[in-house]
């Protein structure tokens, strides 16, 4: 419904204080339901996911036969399954690309989930799906978007025509002419990196196939948006209205991660289905790392003409977005839905765009806060900064020259987005005022003087939010837009009830993860009605099976504030005018002097004339006959709410794809040590103007929450693959992530509002500003500092040193003789010496006895003696979090005797292989023999993805481990031999 509500005034509103958090009570006595809370039936199955270790392979059997006859095991499911029970899940993209949750024929990404295991518990089902036995055929891996998306490359999917999903060429205003008359060009090239917000609360369903409908139950913490529940029903081949989506009532966090686990609810309703009862999956770390989900890493090309004077006039962009192994949707709805704002807060009118879609061997791409914001605006912001340094400009001054002016709103950019409302250069001068710039700038002098390296950046940032259900098509022709019909709009739902005894609940479909959408909600319709935001009961629980809801529904875009705000605005209006129009029967007053404070219904012209409202409420539910002409009995108001100004795409592609337009001006000092290149954000400051603030204190919470995003992004977070796809980043030891301990001080200003004509209470999004406006903030700061053109981020010391030391000449390369068949991993080496109390030729002997050489390798359960010098071995080792059994070979080569050998050897098993190879060195010594070893070891697979910090330690723990049990059998019984030890202990204390 797109009414014009208009509040009505009261003598007191929370809207725009900062009300105590309705949530935080049950949260912080521990009695929040989660995923895993809730009961599940007896007899419920637990699923378990055997996993690829290849990045691109061919899967030339699965053995299951074992795996389906372990005890309590009820059900082995793999893509073949998936193939005859459901179809491929759709994507935005026309594109013969077939996606079915577990592979098919082909693993494209380490991680990728092969197989699942439904089995009593976890435990048997992890056992089991180690039991499964699969050859493969390694074929090379694409990591690099542009190499993938180039001729010559093998194909990710042989039935496609190309690594490249899709490519689009948007050209608005005259591009070309503005290039020609230009006064310069500034070109350059820019990289942001793969990255991801990893929430506390890993993926978790429990799905329960009905075979007397023939449809499916599932509970689970997928935030939407709920125009997924159309794709997974078609891939399971059912109605809509047989796949019943529930969420539990507390979810551990989201940020866009959890909208692409739909393919995994697929795949747990056909375990159900075969499994012949319901099945629960909880998601590990390790695989939320590896395989759930990151955003795109990206290379831009900037192409911009400007004025010497600084001001742009013209813009070209061609972005290479590395979407991943798969096309899941909405994907590739990042690109598209920023690129209304592609000028960001730049009166730039000409635009030329190009679009590649690219496919790589890695884990697929997904909905990540900001949603293609930091990608896009990392390249903006740069160009504004290295303008500056090309013309000698001030940077500010640059910005300055360019912002969008005042009078300039509803503005209407090149590529079609409708600005609102805003005064982008008084929110940059409140910024600089309130934030205190110069002090700022004589912390530089200081730093600078003292020998320190120590720079200063700025951004800004549209921060667009309540997303048109619509801009994806831009990615179709013209004619298929015809054909499909209009898209356009987002309905959000939002009902206000009050029963027989006053009690007001309010029920929505914003499917909130921690952002505090019940106390707002509470504000909203207390407000309205004269009650404190404590007497309102909101429930945010969704269930498609009898809860409005719309493909839009969730939680995702920053579409709270505008959407469900103003949703929730309309249905408490409606209420209240029921109520009023009841109270002014009985008060005997025009409904237009009918007020609402402190649980009462009065007059304003005579405030001793009231109601209490509770009683008007009753009158609705116990005498419907007393109710004034045509009204209907009951108090339950429904408003199904989007704004016309999320229109359809016109015939250039061009669109509104958000409904209203925050603003963020920031700007940071950082510091840099010359001696251990160690990073330290000073001072940042971030000022906002997100229209009419509902709730200060949440407000503050969204923007701090986004700037730990946005910091990580510049400092810290990485998923890294090598050039063979292997995944480096499986571990918090090596995915590093910002924590309370590494955030500065951050200085938030709320600017002078520019509430949106196009929302009911002015309100706009404040959730993703910060990933948009600091990695850039930053990055430009660490560009000033140390005076270069490009920084590639995340920045960490060692990046810094490089630049710095970059004319230095490098170490000596230590030689180190190896005969080792590479292989895709993780690579790994080691030296170090040991003394055994035993000669060099009885240690020799040692080694050379299988029985004997068994006992010193960790975790051997067999030895075998397969030839002279060469064995097998079956080995249980354990790295961190992953223990498994594996096939290992080893041999002893280049038998020096007594004296020097190799160790070569391979290990293979389910959770990854490696291999690797080891000198020894036996040095006769008086007291017994000093063993010198060196080591280089490359591991792949999920054993790998833990990280190099935790394999190195894992290493050496086992290195250690090998030659204590080789110095232990040539100890005496009690190891070094405790009664000497305690006799010189002794003496020496006489």
């Amino acid at each position: 419904m797109n009414t014009n509500y208009q509040a009505k005034k009261h003598t007191e509103k929370s809207i725009g204080t900062s009300v105590l958090r309705q949530e935080n009570h049950a949260l912080l006595l521990g009695r929040g339901t989660f995923v895993d809370d809730i009961p599940v039936k007896q007899g419920t199955a637990h699923a378990a996911i055997l996993r690829s270790p290849h990045a691109h392979a061919i899967i030339k059997s699965i053995e299951t036969h074992e795996s389906k006859n372990q005890d309590g095991v009820f059900a082995v499911i793999t893509g073949r399954d998936m193939v005859v029970h459901t179809d491929s899940m759709k994507t935005p993209v026309d594109t013969p690309m077939k996606h079915y949750g577990l592979a098919v024929d082909r693993v494209r990404f380490v991680g990728e989930p092969v197989a699942v295991v439904c089995a009593k518990n976890r435990y048997l089902a992890e056992n089991a799906a180690e039991k499964i036995q699969i050859e493969y055929e390694v074929l090379k891996a694409l990591v690099d978007p542009i190499e993938s998306a180039s001729d010559e490359a093998p194909l990710i999917h042989p039935e496609m025509s190309s690594n490249l999903y899709s490519t689009h060429h948007f050209k608005h205003g005259d591009p070309d002419t503005a290039f020609d008359k230009t006064d310069d060009v500034i070109d350059f090239i820019i990289e942001y990196p793969r990255n991801s917000i990893p929430p506390i609360e890993c993926f978790g369903c429990v799905a329960e196939y009905l075979p007397e409908t023939g449809g499916y139950d599932v509970i689970s913490n997928f935030p939407g948006p709920f125009g997924m529940q159309p794709v997974m029903a078609w891939a399971l081949r059912v109605a809509g209205n047989k796949l019943r989506l529930r969420t539990p009532p507390n979810c551990g966090g989201n940020f866009g991660t959890k909208l692409c686990m739909f393919p995994h609810i697929v795949v747990m309703c056909v375990a159900s289905k075969l499994a012949g009862r319901p099945v629960k999956w909880l998601e590990d770390r390790l695989e939320n790392l590896a395989a759930a989900n990151s955003a795109q890493n990206r290379i831009t090309r900037v192409i911009a003409a400007h004025k010497n004077s600084g001001e742009v006039t013209a813009l070209k962009m061609e972005h290479w977005d590395d979407n991943g192994a798969y096309l899941r949707a909405p994907m590739p709805g990042p690109i598209f839905r920023m690129h209304g704002t592609t000028t960001n807060g730049y009166k730039v009118q000409h635009l030329d765009v190009k679009m590649n879609i690219v496919a790589t061997n890695k884990c697929p791409s997904g909905a990540v806060r900001g949603f293609g914001g930091p990608q896009l605006y990392f390249a903006t912001e740069r160009l504004m900064q290295k303008l500056s340094v090309k013309l000698e400009l001030d940077p500010l001054e640059v910005i300055k020259k360019n912002l969008i002016s005042a009078d300039s709103f509803p503005y209407r950019t090149p590529a079609g987005a409708l600005y609102d409302s805003g005064n982008f250069q008084r929110c940059l001068e409140e910024g600089v005022e309130k934030g205190n710039l110069l002090d700022l700038k004589r912390n530089q002098e200081s730093a600078r003087k003292a020998g320190k390296y120590y720079g200063i950046g700025y951004s800004t940032a549209v921060e667009p939010s309540q997303s048109n259900m619509g801009y994806i098509t831009i990615l179709k022709s013209e004619s298929e837009r015809k054909k499909a019909g209009p898209k356009d709009g987002a309905v959000s739902y939002v009902t206000v009830s009050v029963d027989s005894s006053g009690s007001v609940s309010v029920v929505s479909e914003s499917v909130p993860q921690g952002q505090g959408h019940a106390t707002v909600l509470a504000q909203i319709v207390s407000d309205q009605l004269g009650l404190k935001p404590e007497e309102i009961a909101v429930n945010l629980e969704l269930d498609t099976a009898k809860d409005a809801w719309s493909i839009a529904s969730g939680n995702y875009s920053s579409r709270f504030a505008p959407a469900i705000g103003s949703a929730a605005y309309a249905a408490a209006v409606r209420v209240r005018e029921k109520l009023a129009s009841i109270a002014s029967s009985k008060l005997n007053v025009p409904i237009s002097s009918i007020e609402f404070a402190e649980g009462k219904i009065y007059s304003k012209e005579n405030p001793d004339n009231f109601t209490k409202f509770y009683r008007t409420a009753a009158l609705a539910h116990w005498s419907p006959g007393s109710l004034p002409d045509g009204m209907e009995p009951g108090i339950r108001e429904r408003v199904a709410w989007s704004a016309p100004e999320l229109d359809s795409s016109n015939s250039l592609g061009e669109i509104n794809s958000e409904l209203a337009y925050g603003f963020a001006f920031d700007f940071c000092g950082v510091e840099i040590d010359p001696i251990t290149y160690e990073i330290r954000v000073d001072r940042y400051i971030s000022a906002h103007d997100c229209g009419t603030i509902l709730n200060p204190a949440i407000v503050d919470g969204q923007v701090s929450g986004s700037f730990a995003a946005g910091l990580g992004a510049a400092l810290y977070e990485e998923f890294v693959y090598d050039k063979d796809g292997a995944f480096f980043s499986g571990s918090f030891a090596d995915y590093l992530v910002a924590t309370a301990p590494e955030m500065p001080k951050l200085d938030i200003i709320h600017c002078t509002p520019s509430p949106s004509p196009y929302t009911l209470l002015g309100a706009k999004g404040i959730g993703e500003g910060n990933t948009y406006s600091t990695p850039v903030c930053i990055a430009n700061a660490l560009a000033d500092a140390l005076a270069v053109e490009d920084i590639v981020l995340p920045m960490s010391p060692s990046k810094v040193a490089d630049i710095l030391l970059e004319d230095e000449p490098p170490p000596p390369k230590q030689e180190m003789q190896s005969n080792l068949e590479p292989i895709s991993g993780q690579s790994l080496t080691g030296q170090g010496s040991t003394s055994i109390e035993a000669s060099p030729k009885k240690i020799w002997e040692f080694v050379l006895d299988p029985k004997k050489l068994a006992n010193l390798i960790p975790g051997c359960n067999e030895l075998k003696l397969v030839s002279e010098n060469n064995y097998s071995a079956v080995v249980n080792l354990g790295v961190g979090p992953i223990r498994g059994i594996f096939d290992a070979k080893v041999s002893l080569t280049d038998l020096i005797e007594h004296s020097e050998m190799t160790l070569k050897g391979g290990l293979t098993g389910t959770l990854g292989s490696g291999s690797g190879v080891g000198f020894i060195k036996l040095e006769n010594t008086p007291s017994g023999t000093i063993l010198h070893y060196s080591y280089e070891v490359t591991v792949s697979g999920k054993v790998a993805s833990i990280g190099g910090r935790m394999l190195r330690s894992a290493a050496k723990i086992l290195i250690g481990q090998f030659f204590n049990n080789l110095g232990s059998n040539f100890r005496e019984k009690n190891g070094i031999n405790f009664w000497k030890w305690l006799k010189k202990i002794v003496s020496l204390k006489k």
